[in-house]
């Protein structure tokens, strides 16, 4: 099956899956898809203003993913198909929760762009155990738990580098 409008509009997991859309950019779709990211974050942010409900918000959307990219990669017949990003939206709005300064100012801008970088970098170039975990799972979760892995790395390089300056 190909991955193009008609399919995405064919069933909502094939939607969310394709991050509306930012999936089938020709190139980068995975960096189109976690730009999404951050309306993610500011909508989850949005809805609920306390840390325990943006978590649980956060695992919504990570559970959904699972459904979605799981649906999605049979209906296409690619376990992990590199159009569906859905994975890539949650875990960078999980990194965002991590920013050490206010979203929208100077200093958070600065700290989006970095983010944003080493969650691409670890992302792409899937370090232990991320490789292995692309590897050895398949299917919706297998899809969603290496970007939470990479996610991880992000956030720790972050905090390495918080702890620096």
């Amino acid at each position: 099956m190909q991955a193009d409008f008609k399919f995405l509009f064919a069933h909502p997991a094939h939607l969310i899956a394709f991050g509306f859309g930012s999936g089938l950019a020709p190139k980068a779709p995975g960096t189109a898809g976690t730009l999404l990211g951050l309306p993610l974050f500011w909508l989850i942010g949005a809805a609920a203003p306390d840390l325990p409900n943006r978590i649980v918000l956060l695992i919504a959307a990570f559970l959904l993913g699972v459904w979605a990219c799981g649906r999605t990669g049979r209906a296409l017949g690619v376990a992990d198909h590199g159009g569906m990003v859905w994975d890539e939206i949650v875990a960078f709005a999980l990194v965002l929760m991590f920013i050490p300064a206010p979203l929208f100012s100077p200093a958070g801008w600065l700290w989006i762009a970095l983010a944003f970088a080493l969650f691409r970098l670890f992302d792409i170039l899937k370090p232990w155990p991320i490789r292995l975990a692309d590897a050895h799972l398949k299917n919706g979760f297998g899809v969603m738990f290496d970007d939470l892995l990479a996610a991880a790395y992000a956030i720790a390089a972050m905090k390495g580098i918080q702890w620096l300056v």
